[in-house]
């Protein structure tokens, strides 16, 4: 079995290209920021800093949605591999692929001393808590045209 679950900050806005070919799909890049559960003595790092990759919708909901410093929650594989850089030397790496990503944190809690603000993301979406319900999901207003980013 290969599973990773993972909960961190984006250290950067991901980066997202597309595949080549007939059929393009997107690919998203990010490293997450993961803080460690425990501390050993003199032991300067208290995050680590996880390479990350997901493709198709889930990269374009990443980059649609999530800016540096964001709050992540995901779910995903781990993958090793290999490549010969230009030298000619053999470079190993290790991603964890994300199938599944959610908002670990609330708009208003990764505002604060973030910019993700910026660049692009919609501020006029503001769900508030559904009081009618009392049930803790949120009430999405009428009239909103784009597709949402989750099936």
């Amino acid at each position: 079995m290969n599973k990773a679950i993972l909960m961190g900050r984006l250290t950067r806005d991901p980066e997202v290209r597309y595949s080549q070919g007939e059929n393009p799909i997107a690919v998203a890049r990010f490293t997450l920021a993961v803080d460690r559960r425990f501390k050993r003595a003199n032991d300067q790092q208290t995050a680590d800093f996880i390479s990350c990759v997901t493709f198709g919708k889930t990269a374009e909901f990443v980059e649609k949605y999530f800016r540096q410093g964001m709050k992540m929650a995901a779910v995903g594989r781990i993958q090793t591999g290999s490549y010969t850089n230009k030298e000619g030397q053999k470079v190993y790496t290790t991603d964890v692929v994300l199938e599944e990503i959610e908002f670990a944190e609330s708009k208003a809690a990764s505002n604060n001393g973030s910019n993700y603000g910026q660049s692009g993301f919609n501020n006029d979406f503001k769900p508030e808590p559904s009081s009618a319900m009392g049930d803790g999901f949120m009430n999405i207003p009428d009239g909103i045209d784009e597709e949402l980013p989750f099936n």
